[in-house]
């Protein structure tokens, strides 16, 4: 075949997948104007005309997905306001034979919150965010558009000494945050986000509206750590606020990494696990190249649920090494605390809305849950290693307390007892292209095969929300085998993973809600 004719069939092609695509747009905006016949689709469905399309399908938080050549762009992208929109765009999805994307707050790491390989539409939560808090129960009601700094600010505006245990970047959703298992500076005290949701509302595959009592325990057990994107869209969150004290007092101590530094980092390993429950120091370990000759440096960022008297002679005590001093340390509100450890300085209300967001960027990350000390030269390797990147960032995080306390099959999320603390490797870059990415993945994966030996292990385990396709993927699209899937689900649900594609077989049997890395059907 010449050239031209080539040429020829290639545009031909293209015109055909382009009338198909205007077609499909067209047929899912007149079932959804037929579902709901008086509301207006332009204020809520945007399609690939329409001005506000292109800025509601790209990431604002991980470009690098939004680069991937592989997936399509969706059919279009609704923004529902009540839960009757939600309903008319899953039903309208399956009636084109469209697949459904839910997005809360964008962050999801591999962007399978907003990319498809198949026709899709996004069902993206932005115009569901109210929080409603009730102060004299001690529960607030949370919409999953809501992000974590909105829900953060509306406690501390109804009560200084209540908060939840939730995670550190506030302009995460609550969506994706709650369904994974979510954690943060609260976690020894009070554990994850998902234990201490109390309710939730979803709308399954077949548009019923569901809440605890209707869906049942297993499918309120499966959303509370299995991914709800597996078993239908949440539309809210019951969940029970904790108590927090007037002052908690912070501390971030920076230290070069030399041999004593690794010694230190030694003896937190532990010690971190089994201090007061009311104490919580992570450790990251860094390295940006700013120019200034900057080391590696490893910084213990802390929390501590109390005041600063309290706080001095509890480490002198149990971590000694570290030579806490007073002036390292900062008496405030919680409501402080949040944004202190967001890296925001100023009023609370930086903490609204989603625009405020340090950590957007190129990145790819990985994760591990560690089981018993990492030897000290592993830490001088790894500050070798890190000598190689710009941006390159190792976060630990403590478990004990309260983790250690929950059974491991009280929700999906198992790493409970025998973790000492999990681990987050997070590498990123400047400059876009492909070559750029495959580059500093590369190096990332040769930074996680390296760690293997010191990690958990049958399975070495990994955490949902920080979402990596390297441990596996669905590969066959509608109709993944159990076998198949288990290779990356018992990495992060380890013997909860069972339990999960059973009720997923129940509550949604069709499997319409599937991803790359969704709850697979339960074959006997």
């Amino acid at each position: 075949m010449g050239l031209l004719s080539t040429s020829v069939l290639w545009v031909a092609i293209a015109s055909i997948v382009y009338v198909n695509a205007i077609g499909t747009h067209n047929e899912f905006v007149l079932c959804m104007n037929n579902i709901i016949p008086f509301v207006n689709t332009s204020g809520y469905v945007f399609t690939h005309d329409m001005p506000m399309y292109s800025s509601l399908v790209s990431s604002e938080h991980n470009p690098r997905c939004s680069n991937l050549t592989v997936f399509r762009r969706p059919v279009g992208v609704v923004t529902p306001k009540n839960k009757w929109e939600i309903r008319a765009a899953i039903i309208c999805s399956q009636e084109q034979g469209l697949q459904v994307r839910v997005r809360s707050g964008g962050h999801d790491y591999e962007g399978l919150s907003y990319l498809c390989k198949s026709p899709f539409v996004i069902i993206d939560m932005r115009n569901l965010r109210s929080i409603s808090i009730d102060i004299k129960q001690e529960t607030a009601w949370v919409q999953s558009g809501a992000t974590l700094g909105e829900l953060y600010y509306s406690i501390a505006q109804t009560s200084q000494t209540h908060g939840f245990p939730a995670g550190i970047c506030p302009s995460v959703g609550v969506g994706g945050h709650f369904s994974g298992g979510g954690f943060g500076t609260m976690v020894r005290k009070y554990g994850l986000a998902a234990d201490n949701v109390i309710d939730a509302y979803l709308v399954d595959a077949t548009g019923r509206f569901l809440d605890r009592e209707s869906m049942g325990e297993d499918l309120f057990w499966a959303i509370r750590g299995g991914g709800g994107a597996s078993f239908g869209v949440i539309v809210s969150w019951k969940i029970k606020l904790v108590r927090v004290p007037p002052k908690v007092t912070v501390f971030n101590v920076h230290k070069n990494m030399d041999q004593h530094t690794v010694d230190i980092i030694h003896n937190w390993q532990y010690e971190a696990h089994k201090m007061k429950n009311e104490l919580f120091i992570r450790l990251l370990i860094q390295y940006v190249n700013d120019d200034n000759n900057t080391s590696v440096q490893a910084l213990f960022n802390s929390l501590f649920l109390g005041e600063l008297k309290d706080l001095i002679p509890l480490m002198n005590e149990k971590f000694p090494q570290l030579g806490l001093n007073a002036e390292d340390c900062i008496e405030m509100s919680w409501i402080e605390s949040v944004l202190y450890f967001a890296g925001l300085k100023g009023a609370p209300e930086l903490l609204l809305g989603n625009k405020t967001d340090p950590y957007v960027s190129y990145f790819k990350a990985k994760s591990d849950f560690v089981t018993k000390p990492i030897p000290p030269h592993v830490f001088v390797r790894i500050q070798e290693k890190f000598y190689q990147q710009k941006l390159i960032f190792m976060i630990m995080d403590p478990y004990g307390g309260r983790m250690s306390e929950i059974s491991e099959s009280h929700i999906p999320f198992p790493h409970r007892e025998g973790n000492l603390y999990n681990i987050q490797y997070l590498v990123k870059w400047e400059v876009n292209g492909v070559q750029a990415s495959k580059d500093h993945i590369h190096w990332l994966k040769e930074l996680y095969k390296y760690m293997e030996p010191y990690v958990s292990k049958h399975p070495r385990s990994a955490y949902l929300n920080y979402r990596d396709l390297d441990i596996g993927t669905n590969t066959h699209e509608n109709n993944t085998s159990y076998m198949e899937a288990k290779v990356w689900g018992e990495k992060y649900f380890k013997g909860n993973f069972k339990r999960l594609t059973k009720v997923k077989s129940r509550v949604d049997p069709d499997n319409f809600f599937r991803n790359e890395q969704s709850i697979p059907l339960h074959q006997n």
